[in-house]
């Protein structure tokens, strides 16, 4: 069954958003290989013809996101090692979200790239914002947390080490560190964006408690609809908000309050959803499923991943490279 209550949603939705958070979430937990007959399947809850998932996979498969392999006439496909990259580094910012106490120093950055490589400085910045640094000057970006080692990483990967600059300060005088967040980050936006999502979602959720308790019997191909637009929605937070430490935010910062939302509707909604997705996959034959990792085995961080997202689960104390510009490509 194709659910088509409420499509019209995903015509806000690019297709290769979809195909790439459908990897995330499930491909990727059954073996990490799907044939297209399945994703066109699929895909159809969406509203997405059969020409916009192929046009998809073709875009997907020349940026180097996803290869091919043929049976026959048949084809499966799967994440290149850019493309797991991209999906499992995104885990981690939306599902391992900073939670250290502030130690009152700033981590400043500054820098002096020359014109003539100003694609490089637009990229650098780019990455800085990525890392969760506000800017407080054109060329000096600030952040309360020591990423030193990122940045210095980074500096390196884009060949500019001997043009960057890191410092670690304190803050003296009488200005107020908040006022500091709010000449770094517009919070007023990345405020109204929680907001939005917890209303919205609120309501869904009471909606869907609703008709449990009323003893209706809620679709699988419903839940897997509704839980997509929740994922997709909700992993679009992590990249305006930053993290920044709660002491140096607003009293009412609704961050808690969304990730508690996004955690009980997701729990409602995933074991029919899931079940609607194995049903789909196991009908069309796409691929032998590989071993499913229980998520009791896992470390704690990668559990909470297991759980709220089928992405298979990293690899404890692997280097982070970030992918924000070819993210941003699909989101």
């Amino acid at each position: 069954m194709t659910y088509r209550h409420g499509v019209s949603r995903s015509s806000t939705y690019h297709p290769q958003q979809v195909v790439l958070t459908l990897y995330g979430d499930y491909i990727l937990h059954l073996g990490g290989e799907i044939g297209i007959d399945t994703l066109i399947k699929l895909l159809a809850n969406f509203d997405l013809s059969q020409q916009a998932v192929r046009s998809a996979i073709s875009r997907m498969s020349r940026k180097g996101l996803i290869k091919v392999r043929r049976v026959g006439r048949r084809s499966y496909y799967s994440l290149t090692s850019h493309g797991r990259t991209l999906l499992t580094e995104g885990a981690r910012r939306i599902f391992k979200r900073k939670t250290t106490k502030w130690d009152g120093n700033w981590n400043i950055v500054t820098y002096s790239i020359p014109e003539k490589t100003r694609e490089t400085r637009d990229i650098f910045r780019r990455e800085l914002a990525w890392l969760g640094y506000g800017p407080l000057s054109e060329a000096t970006w600030v952040s309360p947390y020591d990423m030193t080692k990122e940045v210095n990483e980074l500096a390196e990967k884009l060949n500019i080490r001997d043009c960057v600059q890191i410092f670690s300060a304190k803050q003296v005088g009488s200005v107020n560190p908040k006022s500091i967040i709010n000449w770094g980050w517009d919070l007023d936006k990345i405020h109204e964006k929680y907001r939005n999502f917890v209303q919205k979602y609120q309501n869904k959720l009471k909606d869907h408690q609703k008709r449990l308790e009323a003893g209706e019997v809620i679709e699988p191909s419903e839940c897997f609809v509704e839980r997509f637009h929740l994922i997709h929605e909700y992993r679009r937070l992590p990249f305006y908000d930053p993290d920044l430490p709660i002491e140096l935010l607003p009293d009412n910062w609704l961050r808690p309050q969304a990730a508690n939302l996004f955690n009980e509707y997701h729990d409602l909604l995933a074991r029919k959803a899931n079940e609607y997705f194995d049903d789909s996959f196991n009908k069309c034959q796409s691929t032998k499923r590989t071993q499913i990792v229980h998520s009791k085995t896992l470390p704690k961080n990668a559990k909470k991943m297991a759980m709220m997202s089928r992405v298979s689960p990293p690899r404890m104390g692997a280097k982070k490279k970030k992918e924000e510009e070819s993210l941003s490509n699909l989101s």
